[in-house]
This record gives structure tokens, sequence and C-alpha cells, in this order.
């Protein structure tokens, strides 16, 4: 099984040429007639105004703690409602404060530098890069449908969007799929060439590692699923159906992966 490794490097360009594609996006919709009020269609109930405060938040939480050099939870200092939160244009320059903030303070932070996270992970400021580089990508994605103007997400930081899933998002909980199903799947991403071996028990998710396999093990997938890195990625965090790419076998396993 080829594997998706991403790197500090790829998550902070990452960051840095989707933040601006989301501010032109963000502007777009406040140039049109309904304004940032203009719906999301891939975030039911959600206006671009509600993206540009979930995200500003989000932004302001992670720097908050990740440079603490602990471990531990986090205490909750609370958060402004979203009528204490800016609107209009105001709103577009608050989000951009906060997302150069969380990069410049990424960008000097060590990836193995001790820091919480709520995933079974390593305890480390990585995990962070990492999350919000996916995060702002999946988002980018989302703010673009709003205007029309949608582009893939690239395909290296794509394919360790999927790894990430199966490694990080599933086995933490955040399932949005059936958690009654079982059975083996093969992910395949074309661009890079990456595959996956996930096997399903019920509520147990494992990603399975070909290297440690014996010759009388059953891994003979039960479904397939085959198409670019941003595909797989946009249809595992419930974007796209999984019919945009190419599926075979008892494709309905495939819904279990969704996360949220």
């Amino acid at each position: 099984m080829s594997r998706a490794h991403g790197s500090k490097e790829l998550w902070l360009a990452s960051l840095r040429a989707d933040g601006p594609a989301m501010r032109v996006a963000f502007e777009h919709a406040s140039g049109s007639p309904s304004g940032l009020s203009t719906e999301v269609p891939s975030c039911p109930d959600w206006t671009v105004l509600d993206l540009i405060h979930h995200l500003g938040t989000q932004y302001r939480r992670v720097r908050s703690h990740v440079s603490r050099g602990v471990t531990s939870r986090p205490e909750s200092h609370g958060e402004p409602t979203p009528e204490q939160l800016p609107t209009g244009t105001a709103a577009i320059q608050w989000w951009e404060d906060e997302f150069q903030q969380l990069v410049d303070l990424l960008d000097k932070l060590d990836v193995q530098l001790p820091a919480w996270n709520w995933a079974p992970q390593a305890k480390q400021a990585g995990f962070w890069h990492r999350r919000m580089a996916h995060e702002n990508a999946v988002h980018r994605w989302d703010a673009q449908t709003a205007v029309g103007q949608v582009e893939p997400i690239e395909a290296k930081l794509a394919a360790d969007g999927v790894a990430e899933v199966l490694d990080t998002l599933l086995p933490a909980g955040r399932r949005r799929g059936p958690t009654d199903r079982t059975g083996g799947m093969q992910l395949v991403a074309t661009d890079p060439a990456h595959t996956w071996f996930v096997r399903l028990r019920g509520e147990g998710v494992a990603l399975l590692d070909t290297d440690t396999w014996l010759d009388h093990d059953d891994h003979h997938p039960r479904a397939l699923a085959r198409g670019t890195a941003s595909d797989l990625v946009l249809a595992l965090f419930g974007r796209v159906p999984f019919d945009v790419l190419e599926i075979s076998g008892e494709t309905a396993l495939l819904a279990a992966l969704r996360t949220g």
C-alpha cells in the first residue's frame, strides 16, 4: 500500500494558497445581491457569513492553546456569540486577520512541540498544522461553491486528507455514516497514486497495513472507490456523492466512512 505523508511544508503551503482563494470567494459573495447571506450549498443552513465566523473562531481557538507546550486539555474561556462577531466587509477583514495570525504562529512552531489534541494521535503541535490545512481546504471549497467558482483540492494535500480521515477522524469517533456495517474496502487515488485498505467492524474502523498481512489473511475488499484524491476526500467529508467516483462492489459500505 502506498501512503500519503504530509509535512509542515505541505500544510503551510496549502494554508497560504487556500487563504487568498477563500478571500476572493468571500469578496465575490459580498458583492453579490445576497451579500454574505449567500447560502453555502455544501453546508446546509449555513451562509457565507456563518462560514467566515466558523473559521475565524476556529483559528482563534487553536491559537489559544497550540503553543502552550503541554498536552493537557485547554480550559474554555468562552467564545463570542454570533451577535458579537463582525458583519459585512468588516467580517472578511476580521477573518483575514485571524487567519494570518494562525499561519504566522504555525510557521514558528516545531511540529514536535507537545500540544493537546482530541484524537488517538501523538500529542504534538503538528496535529494542528495538518488539521487546519485540511479544515481550510475543505472550507475553501465550500466558499467557492457558494459563488460558483469551484477548484479541486490540491492532489498531494487531498491524498493526505484521505489519510487523515482514516487514521485520525474516524478512529476519534467522528463518523457521520452508519456504524452497523462490516467488511473491507479499498480506496484508490489516481493523482498521486495512493491506495488505502479499510476494515469496518460495526463501530470499529481500521486502516490496514498491507506490509503486515499474512498470506492467509482475507484482504479482498467488498467495495472499491477510485478517483482523484480531491474527489475522494470531498466524498469522505460528505461534500460530493460517492458516485462521482468509480465505485463497485457493496458500495453501501462506503457511506460508513463519512466524516464531518
